[in-house]
């Protein structure tokens, strides 16, 4: 197992039983998440004899970085290479300036919890090339560790890049929002959570981390009696099952109604707002007529929506609607008195959408092999 998988805990268990003190656990930790260790040799402070002993029960391994595009807004999006040779992506968001005209320090990280995806909604490139494999706990965690590596050994030059020193950490915020539905990994993903929230981890507020799912009804209820304060955000894209239906499988095994009970059972334990992430899609879900139900629901449920104009896709034959269009629905949404925003695009000149540097990358190595 990675080291990365280890809660403190758990690593202070199995140090005792090797008769070490607990204290052991924390220097470990701290060379893992405030020094960015890759390796167990630059541990100093650990004795030989247990770096020996650490290397031959645990794997430190690191995701191989393969490829970076960066965007005219500083939105960076991160190519990684997993020990099976499979890619995932991350993209770290910078926040918008502060009104005064200086940068934000806020930067959030949207990392990914599965190679490809199973769920098929028809408009993303993350299942276009099938699902492969659950992601690990510790290759979860390490997209985090692996970005502020990157930045440390190449610190922005431009403006309004963020430079760090070494140990600092740039990741503020945590979106779950990149290849993959988290919830289908969720057993993972909730130990890679544990460790980026606590404290001798990654340190991220619970509540400045966002768990996104297209609709997994069982495992949201699942998630609202976990004892962690996480956001939760519904990739929506329709508040009816007929426009759910059009471009979301998931919706015939989790219908609307279902998805609905769920998300009222997590608003009953958590009592929080939620979000409703809805990409505009032209011609499919950007009418009118689809303001009202969605407005419905999101009063209901007390949720946010967040419009996304949609980035389109090689190979996939939906299109972004026009600014006018996203424009007047968010407009009739904010006369119906509902929490709305329209997203003003990050990254779409680096094909920020989840998974399509992954495929680029794939099919520019299957065209060196003819």
């Amino acid at each position: 197992m990675d080291i990365k998988s280890q809660t403190k805990e758990a690593l202070v268990g199995v140090l005792a039983e090797w008769g070490h003190p607990a204290y052991r656990a924390d220097q470990v930790l701290r060379w893992i998440y405030s020094q960015h260790a890759t390796s167990w040799e630059v541990m100093t402070n650990i004795p030989a004899a247990l770096r020996e002993k650490l290397a031959s029960e645990f794997t430190l391994t690191t995701l191989g970085f393969v490829r970076l595009q960066g965007a005219a807004d500083t939105t960076r999006k991160f190519l990684w290479r997993l020990k099976d040779q499979s890619f995932i992506e991350s993209v770290l968001i910078p926040a918008n300036p502060a009104l005064d005209g200086d940068k934000s320090d806020r930067h959030t990280l949207c990392i990914s919890t599965q190679v490809g995806c199973a769920y098929g909604c028809r408009f993303c490139a993350s299942g276009l090339d099938g699902f492969k494999r659950n992601l690990e706990a510790a290759e979860i965690v390490d997209q985090v560790l692996a970005v502020e590596r990157y930045i440390q050994a190449n610190p922005p030059t431009t403006p309004e890049g963020t430079a760090v020193a070494p140990g600092e950490k740039i990741v503020s915020n945590l979106v779950i929002m990149g290849m993959g539905e988290p919830l289908a990994n969720y057993d993972n993903l909730l130990t890679a959570l544990k460790i980026l929230n606590a404290p001798w981890g990654g340190g991220i507020g619970a509540r400045k981390i966002t768990i996104s799912t297209s609709g997994l009804a069982p495992q949201i209820g699942k998630l609202a009696d976990e004892p962690f304060q996480f956001q939760l955000a519904i990739s929506l894209h329709g508040a009816t099952n007929a426009t759910r239906e059009k471009i979301m499988p998931v919706n015939r095994k989790y219908p609307l109604e279902e998805l609905v009970a769920a998300c009222e059972y997590y608003q009953k334990q958590k009592g929080r707002m939620m979000t409703f992430e809805y990409i505009l899609i032209a011609g499919v879900n950007d009418a009118v007529a689809e303001v009202a139900p969605l407005a419905s629901l999101a009063k209901r449920l007390n949720a946010k929506v967040n419009l996304i104009p949609y980035n389109p896709v090689e190979g996939l034959p939906w299109q972004r609607p026009t600014e006018a269009v996203a424009e007047a629905f968010l407009n009739a949404l904010l006369k119906r008195n509902v929490s709305a925003t329209l997203r003003r695009e990050k990254g779409g000149d680096i094909d920020a959408a989840c998974g399509q540097l992954r495929l680029r990358t794939m099919k520019e190595a299957n065209a060196s092999k003819v």
